[in-house]
This record gives structure tokens, C-alpha cells and sequence, in this order.
């Protein structure tokens, strides 16, 4: 076996997975890490462990991720080597987030970020407090998720990594959208999105073209955003990546159902959370669950929509998603007629919403 043809192999794949072509990649690096194992090469098995769990959290094959970095930790373990071991680690934390098990997610996530600062790996902590942030996104702490973003962007402008820098105002995008900022949404998704179009990056142009949609359609600019979200879902349709896509159909859903057209809401909603099953995204569930109660409540099938809605504030609360609870019981006081909307600012979120149809962030 030829040393050389392996670590082609294992770059090639490296290259197909930087043009999101993961499909491909994951062909490759399989082919690699099946030459290394009979090599006995634990070095070059440790680099194939831990792009193969890469490539499947990219297009939400959380439970595959995982079992690639659990045998990438077993083999850096093996050689001696803590930084892989904690580069596991963290993102065994990523699945389990992705899975919205965000307590174990920042319990790993806090650990290996003390590992870094230890070692003193600037680009590590960089990335362990977005890794945090996006799990405070999840957890329902917004102030400080937007707190722990500035502190990763920071970071990243200062090391110079662009593509970093642009998943850093992503998620600022994001939280901003969450935390009722809408403007200030835009502008971060808008920076993002000319630093990936420079950078010839497609995952990111797609992730924040679908950030700028959402920004436009809680900006009430309905056309604007459904132009984005296609721009999105050409891309992650071509990527494969379901867990990405799920969202722009969730977010399509929303703007159909803000516009009125009923029926287009409830067939993304359901493609949505068909996608949102498969990757095991409970999060993504409930954001469905809920969608379809709403258009329930909307044409007066009160029962139907007490069972959707009654689903989400279950599973809201036994993942205890803040935000997700707040609009769980937003859409269960609309059912008898009323207006519960202090929960957002108990969060401190500017969200108001009057009537419905609700556009959720």
C-alpha cells in the first residue's frame, strides 16, 4: 500500500469538501481511512476520523458524526495526542447540540474551551466560543449567545480567518432576528454574505442568503425574502445539506403563511419537519409543529390546532428551549383569545406580536 496515494486521497477529499461537494468527499476520505487502517497509520486514521465526522455534521447525520469523532478521541487517545482528543470532544458537542441536547453540548463545549486557553490555542478558544454561542442560541440565552459571538468575531478578525469571521455574523444575524433586532439582523447577514461571495464560499453564501431572508421577511418584506430563500435552497439542494435546507423550508413556510397562502405554508411545513426528523432536530420540530397549529387555529380547526400546539409545549419544555416555550404558550393563549407575550421580555427580547398570524423569528 503506497503511502503517498493515501494522502493524495485523504487531500482530494479535503479539496471536494472545501467546493461542499461532501457526497464526494466522503467516497474519498472512506478510501483513505480504509488504506491507513491496513497501513496501521494511526495518524493518517485520526485525520480521516475526524473529517468523515465533518462532512456528516455538515448534512446532519449527527449520530455518524458522532461515532467518527468517538473513534477519532479513542485513536488521538492512542497516540498520545490531547489536542485531538479535545477537537473530538468539541465536536461530539456540535452533534449533540444539533440533536438539541444543548446541557451536554456546553457542559463538553466548556470543557474543551478551558483545555484551549490552557494550551493557549487562540484559534481554538475562537472557535470553542462560537461553538458556545450557538449553544446558548439554542439553550434560549440570547443576550449572552450575541455576547460570546462578538468575543469569537473578535478573535477571528484578529487571526485573520476570513471564512471564520463570516460564521461568526452569521450567528450574529441570527440571535440579533431572535433578539427582535431586525435591522441589525440584516446588516450582519449582508457583511457575511460579501465576505463568502469573495471568498467562493457556498455554504456560506447559502447560509447567509438564507439569514438575509429571514431578516426581510420579519422586516415584513415578503417578496424580497422568498427571492433569498430560493437562492438559499438552490445551493443546499446541490450541497446536500439537509439540516440547512429543513430551515429555509421552515422559514418559506412562515413567509407563505404570513402572505396568506395556506396551502404552500402547510407543504413546506410538512417537507420541513420530514427533514427535521431524519437529522433528529427536535428544535426544528416544534418550529413545524407549531406552524401547522397556527394555519389550524387560522381556518378554525381549533381541536387540530390544540394537538400541534399541545406538542410543542411539550417537547419545548422537555428540552427546555426557552424561546421555543415562549412561542409554545404565545400560540396556546392565542387558542382561548388572549395575549401572553411577557415571556419574550423575561428573555430580554424586543418581540411583540398582537395577532395572528405570528411571524416567529
Amino acid at each position: 500500500m503506497d503511502y503517498s496515494a493515501m494522502r493524495h486521497k485523504f487531500e482530494k477529499a479535503e479539496s471536494l469538501r472545501r467546493q461542499s461537494r461532501y457526497t464526494e468527499s466522503l467516497d474519498f476520505f472512506r478510501k483513505a481511512l480504509a488504506g491507513f487502517s491496513s497501513m496501521k497509520d494511526k495518524q493518517g486514521v485520526l485525520d480521516c476520523q475526524l473529517s468523515i465526522g465533518d462532512v456528516h455534521r455538515m448534512i446532519g447525520n449527527y449520530d455518524l458524526a458522532e461515532r467518527s469523532y468517538s473513534g477519532a478521541a479513542a485513536t488521538g487517545r492512542e497516540l498520545g495526542d490531547a489536542v485531538a482528543v479535545a477537537d473530538a470532544g468539541t465536536n461530539i458537542g456540535l452533534c449533540l447540540r444539533g440533536k438539541g441536547d444543548w446541557k451536554n453540548a456546553h457542559k463538553i463545549l466548556k470543557s474543551t474551551l478551558a483545555f484551549y486557553k490552557k494550551n493557549n490555542d487562540r484559534q481554538a478558544v475562537a472557535f470553542s466560543l462560537w461553538a458556545i454561542a450557538g449553544t446558548l442560541r439554542i439553550k434560549g440565552d440570547i443576550p449572552p449567545a450575541i455576547a460570546a459571538y462578538k468575543e469569537s468575531l473578535k478573535m477571528f478578525r484578529g487571526l485573520r480567518l476570513k471564512p471564520s469571521e463570516g460564521y461568526s455574523l452569521c450567528g450574529l444575524g441570527g440571535t440579533h432576528r431572535i433578539a427582535g433586532l431586525f435591522a441589525e439582523s440584516l446588516a450582519y447577514y449582508r457583511e457575511a454574505n460579501g465576505l463568502f461571495a469573495g471568498l467562493k464560499d457556498r455554504f456560506g453564501k447559502a447560509y447567509s442568503y438564507c439569514g438575509i431572508g429571514n431578516a426581510y421577511r420579519m422586516l415584513g418584506e415578503y417578496r424580497k425574502a422568498l427571492a433569498s430563500f430560493r437562492r438559499a435552497s438552490a445551493i443546499y439542494n446541490k450541497m446536500g445539506d439537509r439540516v440547512s435546507y429543513s430551515y429555509t423550508l421552515w422559514s418559506m413556510g412562515t413567509t407563505y403563511k404570513m402572505l396568506g397562502n395556506h396551502d404552500k405554508a402547510r407543504e413546506y411545513f410538512r417537507t420541513a419537519e420530514g427533514l427535521f426528523k431524519k437529522t433528529r432536530d427536535p428544535r426544528g420540530v416544534i418550529y413545524c409543529r407549531l406552524g401547522m397549529g397556527e394555519l389550524a387555529m387560522l381556518e378554525g380547526r381549533k381541536s387540530l390546532a390544540g394537538k400541534y400546539v399541545g406538542e410543542s409545549v411539550r417537547m419545548a419544555a422537555e428540552y427546555d428551549f426557552r424561546v421555543e416555550k415562549c412561542h409554545a404558550s404565545l400560540l396556546l393563549a392565542a387558542l382561548d383569545g388572549k395575549s401572553k407575550i411577557g415571556c419574550y421580555a423575561r428573555l430580554g427580547l424586543r418581540l411583540s406580536f398582537d395577532r395572528p398570524p405570528f411571524n416567529i423569528p
